[in-house]
């Protein structure tokens, strides 16, 4: 069906091929460096509107622009965010150089185009890092067709790939036997993410691909533990040093894998049990697929990887090294001015800014879990302790947060982006904030419903 509905793509519009530039990004907590690795043709046309090339959201700590060489027109734009972007805010950061792949991927064009990267500064404005001239008829350009991942399911169809959302989701450490687990797994988290919004009320406005490139081994990499698989997604826990974030480093090999069908975002679905997950605004997400938690950590990451959605959420660990500021996030989610601002159209009338709520009673028990938590990890204990531990925070978190006066309130409360004092998050509870039953927040689903828009959202005025 996919061949089918791309072959009617290609007579009815004739879209441009997917050209794709796969660089390093190299550097360490005060410098960074890019290099080209190589430019590459993808097989499939490219999926995004040719009425929205560029992008307006002001999202991500990277924007990258394909200029028009003669006339520096832009051409087309996206923002992003990437692995090398987080790492540098860690303690290794600070102590050594490290290395990563990146991609960008954008219509092919007809003649020679100036690719520049950009990156925030600390007035939170881009700033030009990097320009390389790209010639799509160049005979290094690589359009050679990579080794087959497998067949692509098709998991929900709403039409044309070019007006709709194309999510795609890449099994990792499904062998060949666990082909139909990997579908059953994909089917059952993209029916959890459909009943949020804004994602329900926008289910036509999506396609859902499938592709599931079989491993030798079942499972992923968990490095802490001392078990190592390689497979041609290369997801693995403990990044960074965090028991749960799960991340791929295996950028080139993945983009490959993904080029055999259209996307606009993909989610990794990990073939584990192990809690955990991630997400890149841009990059990818990535989810357990056999947690207990799995469907409530899909949708959260996504909203990471989709949306850029910040996490809320401040007693966990993280690797990121704290700043000694508070400049305001780039995030649409979160914010340093106590008066929001940054939603200010949405906020609850009456409300005070800064909105009271039972922050001292949620962060001492919350701190008193995640060192049952630790504990647990620590003795590699079996994941239904964990997952009993998560049941019992849930339910005393949703009990406690749900009884505040200020429930259901657009504010501004203190604690958010890691850090429990000068951030804000504009609800008491979210999805990015617990792992409660509660929706995404009205400035979350704003955030989301935008960035659908991009892709499937109606034509912009002329």
């Amino acid at each position: 069906m996919l061949a089918t509905l791309l072959a009617t793509v290609t007579l009815a519009a004739a879209p441009p091929r997917t050209l794709r530039v796969d660089y390093f990004h190299t550097g360490t907590a005060t410098e960074e460096r890019f290099s080209l690795d190589r430019v590459v043709l993808e097989p499939l046309p490219f999926p995004g509107r040719p009425d929205r090339p560029i992008d307006d959201s002001n999202l991500g700590k990277y924007f990258f622009e394909i200029r028009d060489l003669a006339t520096q027109k832009v051409l087309y734009s996206r923002g992003f965010a990437s692995i090398f972007g987080e790492w540098e805010l860690t303690d290794e950061a600070r102590k050594a150089n490290r290395t990563f792949s990146e991609s960008v991927r954008f219509p092919a064009p007809v003649a020679p185009v100036q690719l520049v990267v950009k990156k925030r500064d600390a007035e939170r404005t881009f700033r030009e890092v990097w320009s390389l001239v790209v010639d799509p008829h160049d005979r290094f350009v690589d359009d050679a067709r990579p080794p087959s991942p497998g067949p692509v399911i098709a998991l929900q169809e709403s039409g044309d790939p070019a007006t709709k959302l194309d999510l795609l989701l890449v099994g990792d450490g499904y062998t060949e036997k666990d082909r139909a687990k990997f579908e059953k797994d994909a089917r059952r988290l993209v029916g959890i993410l459909f009943e949020h919004e804004p994602y329900r009320s926008r289910r036509r406005d999506f396609n859902v691909w499938g592709i599931c490139p079989p491993a030798e081994e079942r499972g992923v990499s968990r490095p802490l533990t001392g078990i190592h698989r390689r497979s041609r997604v290369g997801a693995t826990y403990d990044a960074f040093g965090s028991e749960r974030y799960v991340l791929s480093f295996e950028n080139r090999s993945l983009r490959d894998v993904a080029s055999f069908a259209p996307y606009d975002a993909v989610a990794i679905l990990v073939n584990a049990e192990t809690y955990g997950g991630g997400g890149i605004f841009n990059l990818y997400a990535t989810v357990a697929a056999d947690n207990r938690w799995a469907g409530y950590i899909f949708v959260h990451e996504l909203g990471h990887s989709l949306a850029a959605l910040a996490d809320e959420y401040f007693t966990s660990d993280t690797a990121y090294l704290p700043s000694e500021a508070r400049p305001e996030p780039w995030e649409p989610n979160v914010t340093a001015d106590p008066h929001a601002a940054k939603w200010k159209e949405l906020l609850s009338p009456g409300v005070p800014l800064p909105t009271p709520w039972p922050k001292e009673e949620f962060t001492r028990r919350a701190k008193e879990f995640q060192e049952q938590r630790k504990a647990i990890r620590a003795r590699n204990g079996p994941e239904s302790e964990m997952d009993a531990l998560f049941l019992a925070q849930q339910k005393e978190e949703t009990k406690l947060l749900a009884s505040a006066p200020t429930t259901g309130k657009v504010g501004a409360f203190e604690g958010a982006n890691y850090e429990a004092s000068g951030y804000y998050r504009p609800e008491l509870d979210c999805v990015m904030f617990t792992r409660d039953p509660v929706p995404f927040c009205a400035v979350c689903r704003r955030a989301l419903s935008r960035v659908i828009d991009l892709y499937a959202g109606p034509s912009p005025q002329r």
